[in-house]
């Protein structure tokens, strides 16, 4: 089971799945409340609530316990519902997310967050603002990128573009992520971890990456069970185009050698 990041809808894997995860494990990616084709209520943000959300898709699909894994904000719920639920979860793949909050982050990722608060005349104007983003520095643009992208938005009546996410419902995710101790959180995850970092820059020009270095260090040494795994992209491209197949294969490999233990 995967969960997509702070604005993210499930496309956002599109690119974990064309570089074969798919084929080697039966995947379901899951939209968060108030994100992608979910609900999307005016309450109900904190993190407790996007737990409650998960388990009762699983329980919905009848999924006693899951290789659950997340990027970003999917990352730091995967740490959230490992540790409070234990039973539920095999393993955790924990996909660039840094648990050490700093707000300096949002500068990062501004330019996505602005486009939230905007109506677009057209696709075409969507699309130009979204591939004007200073994230695609020695990226191919590609369909699943697309697709995700796309995802986020949804077309009204009159024709215009509006992004599927209210702004005030993100500020919510922001505050309830804000609200948690994130290394007492993460000391409590006892389940194997792989911890994914993308090493490139991301955001405006003078940024590093989302998940420094160090604070993937941390979280390693917090956690019980942990392998870090380090790949070459940024915090969205890592997970698309080329760089996708080298994080899939880590992802594969790191199940199956927990499967056969």
């Amino acid at each position: 089971m995967l969960v997509p990041g702070l604005t993210a809808n499930a496309h956002s894997f599109d690119g974990l799945l064309g570089a074969g995860l798919g084929d080697a494990m039966h995947v379901f990616a899951f939209d968060a409340r108030g994100r992608g084709l979910s609900d999307k209520p005016d309450s109900g943000y904190a993190m407790a609530d996007h737990a409650a959300d998960l388990l009762g898709a699983l329980d919905a699909l009848g999924l006693e316990r899951v290789h659950l894994g997340g990027h970003s904000f999917g990352g730091l719920l995967t740490y959230y519902v490992a540790a409070n639920h234990p039973e539920r979860v095999e393993t955790a793949a924990v996909l660039d997310a840094p648990a050490d909050l700093d707000l300096a982050i949002l500068d990062q990722i501004a330019p996505s967050l602005a486009r939230l608060e905007r109506t677009f005349g057209s696709w075409e104007e969507y699309d130009d603002l979204v591939r004007s983003f200073p994230y695609w520095d020695g990226f191919t643009w590609n369909d699943e990128l697309h697709a995700y992208y796309r995802g986020d938005a949804e077309e009204r009546p009159d024709g215009s573009i509006r992004p599927r996410c209210n702004p005030a419902h993100i500020r919510a995710v922001i505050e309830g992520e804000l609200e948690i101790d994130w290394p007492a959180t993460i000391e409590r995850v006892a389940c194997p971890t792989l911890v994914v970092r993308a090493t490139d820059p991301f955001g405006p020009p003078g940024s590093g990456p989302i998940l420094t270095a160090e604070s993937a260090q941390r979280a390693v040494t917090r956690l019980q069970d942990a392998t870090l795994a380090e790949f070459r992209g940024n915090h969205i491209t890592f997970i698309f185009g080329c760089h996708a197949r080298d994080v899939v294969e880590e992802i594969v490999s790191f199940i199956a050698a927990r499967e056969v233990a």
